[in-house]
Protein backbone atom coordinates (compact mmCIF):
# COMPACT_ATOMS: atom_id res chain seq x y z
CA UNK A 1 0.00 0.00 0.00
CA UNK A 2 2.86 2.43 0.59
CA UNK A 3 4.60 2.24 -2.28
CA UNK A 4 5.86 4.16 -5.03
CA UNK A 5 2.67 5.68 -7.44
CA UNK A 6 2.60 4.69 -11.22
CA UNK A 7 2.72 8.15 -12.55
CA UNK A 8 4.00 11.48 -11.52
CA UNK A 9 0.90 13.26 -13.09
CA UNK A 10 -1.43 13.12 -10.67
CA UNK A 11 -3.69 10.56 -13.20
CA UNK A 12 -5.23 7.51 -11.75
CA UNK A 13 -7.40 4.77 -13.47
CA UNK A 14 -9.97 4.41 -10.87
CA UNK A 15 -13.66 6.06 -11.53
CA UNK A 16 -14.95 8.56 -8.86
CA UNK A 17 -15.85 11.72 -7.47
CA UNK A 18 -12.15 12.54 -7.04
CA UNK A 19 -10.87 10.37 -10.03
CA UNK A 20 -7.59 11.93 -10.87
CA UNK A 21 -6.72 14.20 -7.94
CA UNK A 22 -4.16 13.77 -5.25
CA UNK A 23 -5.49 14.53 -1.43
CA UNK A 24 -3.25 15.45 1.48
CA UNK A 25 -4.53 14.63 4.91
CA UNK A 26 -3.09 15.58 8.17
CA UNK A 27 -3.73 13.58 11.18
CA UNK A 28 -5.22 10.92 9.11
CA UNK A 29 -4.88 7.99 11.87
CA UNK A 30 -7.67 8.78 14.16
CA UNK A 31 -11.02 11.02 14.43
CA UNK A 32 -12.18 12.87 12.11
CA UNK A 33 -8.80 12.32 9.53
CA UNK A 34 -9.39 8.96 9.79
CA UNK A 35 -13.03 9.63 8.79
CA UNK A 36 -12.12 11.55 6.17
CA UNK A 37 -9.40 8.93 4.58
CA UNK A 38 -11.86 5.92 5.26
CA UNK A 39 -14.52 8.49 3.24
CA UNK A 40 -12.15 9.08 0.22
CA UNK A 41 -11.21 5.33 -0.30
CA UNK A 42 -13.53 4.64 -2.91
CA UNK A 43 -13.28 8.04 -4.88
CA UNK A 44 -10.78 7.54 -7.07
CA UNK A 45 -8.41 9.76 -4.98
CA UNK A 46 -4.66 8.77 -4.77
CA UNK A 47 -4.09 9.61 -1.28
CA UNK A 48 -0.95 10.71 1.08
CA UNK A 49 -1.69 10.44 4.78
CA UNK A 50 -0.19 11.80 7.75
CA UNK A 51 0.62 10.84 10.89
CA UNK A 52 3.08 11.37 13.90
CA UNK A 53 2.86 8.40 16.89
CA UNK A 54 -0.10 6.32 15.45
CA UNK A 55 1.47 4.44 12.87
CA UNK A 56 -1.08 1.89 13.10
CA UNK A 57 -4.32 3.41 13.04
CA UNK A 58 -2.62 5.11 9.49
CA UNK A 59 -2.48 2.01 7.82
CA UNK A 60 -5.76 1.25 9.08
CA UNK A 61 -7.31 3.74 7.69
CA UNK A 62 -5.96 3.30 4.09
CA UNK A 63 -6.80 -0.45 3.77
CA UNK A 64 -9.38 0.09 1.27
CA UNK A 65 -7.12 1.95 -1.39
CA UNK A 66 -6.13 0.28 -4.33
CA UNK A 67 -2.36 -0.84 -4.04
CA UNK A 68 -0.28 1.75 -5.23
CA UNK A 69 -3.14 4.52 -4.45
CA UNK A 70 -2.03 5.28 -1.06
CA UNK A 71 1.08 6.70 1.22
CA UNK A 72 1.53 7.67 4.89
CA UNK A 73 4.01 10.63 5.71
CA UNK A 74 5.20 10.10 9.34
CA UNK A 75 5.73 14.00 10.50
CA UNK A 76 6.06 15.22 13.76
CA UNK A 77 4.03 18.76 13.37
CA UNK A 78 5.19 19.58 16.93
CA UNK A 79 8.66 20.47 15.60
CA UNK A 80 9.71 23.60 13.51
CA UNK A 81 10.65 21.64 11.08
CA UNK A 82 7.83 18.95 10.39
CA UNK A 83 5.41 20.37 8.40
CA UNK A 84 7.88 21.36 5.47
CA UNK A 85 9.44 18.05 5.99
CA UNK A 86 5.69 16.50 5.42
CA UNK A 87 5.04 18.54 2.57
CA UNK A 88 8.52 17.69 0.88
CA UNK A 89 8.14 13.71 1.27
CA UNK A 90 4.26 14.06 0.26
CA UNK A 91 4.97 15.94 -3.32
CA UNK A 92 8.15 13.36 -3.46
CA UNK A 93 5.74 10.47 -3.48
CA UNK A 94 2.50 12.57 -5.37
CA UNK A 95 4.32 14.68 -7.74
CA UNK A 96 1.33 17.12 -8.30
CA UNK A 97 -1.02 17.86 -4.89
CA UNK A 98 -4.06 18.99 -5.46
CA UNK A 99 -6.20 19.29 -2.63
CA UNK A 100 -4.63 19.70 1.19
CA UNK A 101 -6.88 19.21 3.96
CA UNK A 102 -5.43 20.56 7.25
CA UNK A 103 -6.74 18.82 10.31
CA UNK A 104 -4.02 18.07 12.29
CA UNK A 105 -4.51 19.73 15.80
CA UNK A 106 -3.50 19.17 19.21
CA UNK A 107 -5.64 20.38 22.28
CA UNK A 108 -3.29 21.21 25.32
CA UNK A 109 -5.19 22.30 28.62
CA UNK A 110 -3.51 25.02 30.97
CA UNK A 111 -5.31 26.65 33.60
CA UNK A 112 -4.92 30.59 33.60
CA UNK A 113 -3.31 30.44 36.94
CA UNK A 114 -1.06 27.82 36.33
CA UNK A 115 2.80 28.11 36.26
CA UNK A 116 4.66 29.95 34.27
CA UNK A 117 6.28 26.91 32.65
CA UNK A 118 3.20 24.53 32.22
CA UNK A 119 1.32 28.03 30.21
CA UNK A 120 4.55 28.77 27.89
CA UNK A 121 5.00 24.83 27.46
CA UNK A 122 0.91 24.32 26.58
CA UNK A 123 0.63 27.48 24.55
CA UNK A 124 3.79 27.19 22.13
CA UNK A 125 2.37 23.15 21.58
CA UNK A 126 -0.89 24.89 20.37
CA UNK A 127 0.51 27.51 18.32
CA UNK A 128 3.08 25.15 17.12
CA UNK A 129 0.77 22.36 15.55
CA UNK A 130 -2.38 24.22 15.16
CA UNK A 131 -0.87 27.45 13.98
CA UNK A 132 2.79 27.50 12.82
CA UNK A 133 3.12 24.07 11.17
CA UNK A 134 -0.23 25.02 9.78
CA UNK A 135 0.72 28.24 7.96
CA UNK A 136 3.97 26.20 7.02
CA UNK A 137 1.47 23.95 5.05
CA UNK A 138 -0.65 26.73 3.91
CA UNK A 139 2.54 28.58 2.20
CA UNK A 140 3.90 25.26 0.66
CA UNK A 141 0.37 24.50 -0.68
CA UNK A 142 -0.08 27.77 -2.03
CA UNK A 143 3.04 28.13 -3.61
CA UNK A 144 2.72 24.51 -4.76
CA UNK A 145 -1.08 25.04 -6.75
CA UNK A 146 0.17 28.40 -8.15
CA UNK A 147 2.70 26.34 -10.10
CA UNK A 148 0.23 23.54 -11.29
CA UNK A 149 -2.56 25.98 -11.95
CA UNK A 150 -4.20 25.49 -8.86
CA UNK A 151 -5.81 23.68 -6.12
CA UNK A 152 -7.80 23.44 -2.85
CA UNK A 153 -7.21 24.03 0.70
CA UNK A 154 -9.61 22.47 3.12
CA UNK A 155 -8.91 23.93 6.75
CA UNK A 156 -10.60 22.05 9.93
CA UNK A 157 -11.42 24.79 12.10
CA UNK A 158 -13.20 24.81 15.32
CA UNK A 159 -16.49 26.67 16.77
CA UNK A 160 -14.44 27.83 19.43
CA UNK A 161 -12.31 29.57 16.72
CA UNK A 162 -15.60 31.80 16.25
CA UNK A 163 -17.34 31.84 19.69
CA UNK A 164 -14.30 30.89 21.97
CA UNK A 165 -14.08 27.55 24.03
CA UNK A 166 -16.44 26.44 26.34
CA UNK A 167 -13.61 26.39 29.20
CA UNK A 168 -11.08 28.61 30.05
CA UNK A 169 -8.43 26.00 29.72
CA UNK A 170 -8.53 26.14 26.39
CA UNK A 171 -7.35 29.54 25.34
CA UNK A 172 -4.45 28.82 23.63
CA UNK A 173 -6.35 26.00 21.79
CA UNK A 174 -8.91 28.89 20.16
CA UNK A 175 -6.37 31.34 19.81
CA UNK A 176 -4.47 29.09 17.40
CA UNK A 177 -7.34 27.78 15.98
CA UNK A 178 -8.68 31.72 15.14
CA UNK A 179 -4.91 32.58 13.87
CA UNK A 180 -4.96 29.65 11.18
CA UNK A 181 -8.72 30.58 10.28
CA UNK A 182 -7.82 34.39 9.45
CA UNK A 183 -4.70 33.04 7.10
CA UNK A 184 -6.83 30.43 4.89
CA UNK A 185 -9.63 32.86 4.84
CA UNK A 186 -6.70 35.66 3.47
CA UNK A 187 -5.72 33.09 1.07
CA UNK A 188 -9.36 32.47 -0.39
CA UNK A 189 -9.74 36.55 -0.87
CA UNK A 190 -5.70 36.85 -2.16
CA UNK A 191 -5.73 34.13 -4.78
CA UNK A 192 -9.64 33.49 -5.80
CA UNK A 193 -8.69 34.27 -9.50
CA UNK A 194 -6.24 32.05 -9.21
CA UNK A 195 -7.40 28.98 -9.40
CA UNK A 196 -6.82 27.93 -5.37
CA UNK A 197 -9.89 27.56 -3.71
CA UNK A 198 -9.88 27.79 0.46
CA UNK A 199 -12.37 26.73 2.94
CA UNK A 200 -12.76 26.13 6.43
CA UNK A 201 -14.89 23.79 8.31
CA UNK A 202 -15.98 24.81 11.81
CA UNK A 203 -16.85 21.30 13.63
CA UNK A 204 -18.64 21.78 17.29
CA UNK A 205 -18.48 18.90 19.33
CA UNK A 206 -17.34 15.69 17.28
CA UNK A 207 -17.73 12.39 18.74
CA UNK A 208 -13.61 11.68 18.95
CA UNK A 209 -11.27 11.24 22.12
CA UNK A 210 -10.56 14.96 21.60
CA UNK A 211 -14.04 15.78 22.58
CA UNK A 212 -14.23 13.13 25.24
CA UNK A 213 -11.04 14.89 26.67
CA UNK A 214 -12.78 18.11 26.43
CA UNK A 215 -16.17 17.03 28.27
CA UNK A 216 -14.10 15.39 31.21
CA UNK A 217 -14.03 19.26 32.31
CA UNK A 218 -17.79 19.39 31.76
CA UNK A 219 -19.19 17.27 34.08
CA UNK A 220 -18.71 13.84 31.70
CA UNK A 221 -20.30 12.77 28.07
CA UNK A 222 -24.01 13.15 29.42
CA UNK A 223 -23.54 16.39 30.93
CA UNK A 224 -21.93 17.88 28.00
CA UNK A 225 -24.35 16.11 25.51
CA UNK A 226 -27.08 17.65 27.42
CA UNK A 227 -25.75 21.17 26.91
CA UNK A 228 -26.12 20.36 22.86
CA UNK A 229 -29.04 21.38 20.91
CA UNK A 230 -29.40 17.79 19.33
CA UNK A 231 -27.87 16.27 22.34
CA UNK A 232 -25.48 13.93 20.81
CA UNK A 233 -22.30 15.03 18.80
CA UNK A 234 -21.39 15.22 15.20
CA UNK A 235 -20.47 11.89 13.74
CA UNK A 236 -16.99 11.98 11.84
CA UNK A 237 -18.47 10.86 8.78
CA UNK A 238 -20.30 13.52 8.41
CA UNK A 239 -17.56 16.14 8.73
CA UNK A 240 -15.86 13.24 5.75
CA UNK A 241 -18.54 13.69 3.42
CA UNK A 242 -18.16 17.31 3.82
CA UNK A 243 -14.64 17.26 3.03
CA UNK A 244 -15.32 14.76 0.05
CA UNK A 245 -17.74 17.96 -1.22
CA UNK A 246 -15.66 19.91 -1.53
CA UNK A 247 -12.42 18.38 -2.26
CA UNK A 248 -14.18 17.69 -5.41
CA UNK A 249 -14.19 21.21 -6.93
CA UNK A 250 -18.08 21.49 -7.17
CA UNK A 251 -18.63 24.30 -4.69
CA UNK A 252 -16.15 26.86 -6.25
CA UNK A 253 -18.47 29.54 -5.40
CA UNK A 254 -18.12 28.52 -1.40
CA UNK A 255 -14.47 29.43 -1.37
CA UNK A 256 -13.79 31.71 1.67
CA UNK A 257 -16.57 30.39 3.54
CA UNK A 258 -16.30 28.80 7.14
CA UNK A 259 -19.05 26.34 7.43
CA UNK A 260 -20.59 25.54 10.97
CA UNK A 261 -21.32 21.73 11.42
CA UNK A 262 -22.42 21.67 15.03
CA UNK A 263 -26.37 20.46 15.16
CA UNK A 264 -27.76 24.17 15.29
CA UNK A 265 -25.83 24.21 18.94
CA UNK A 266 -24.56 27.78 17.65
CA UNK A 267 -25.94 29.31 15.22
CA UNK A 268 -25.23 32.66 14.22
Amino acid sequence: MDSAPASRSGATTASGELAGRTVLVTGASAGIGRAIVERLADSGARLVAHHNANADGARAAISGYPEGAAHLVRADLSTAGGAAQLWAEATEWAGRIEVAVLNAAVMPKVELDATDEEWDAALDLALQVNTRSQLTLVRRAVSHFLEGGGGSLIGLSSWAAQRGAGNANLVGYAASKAATAAAIKTVARAYATQGILAYLIAPGVVDTQMSASAGEDRGGRQAFLDTLAMREMVPPSEIAELVALLASGRTRHLSGATIDVNGASYIR
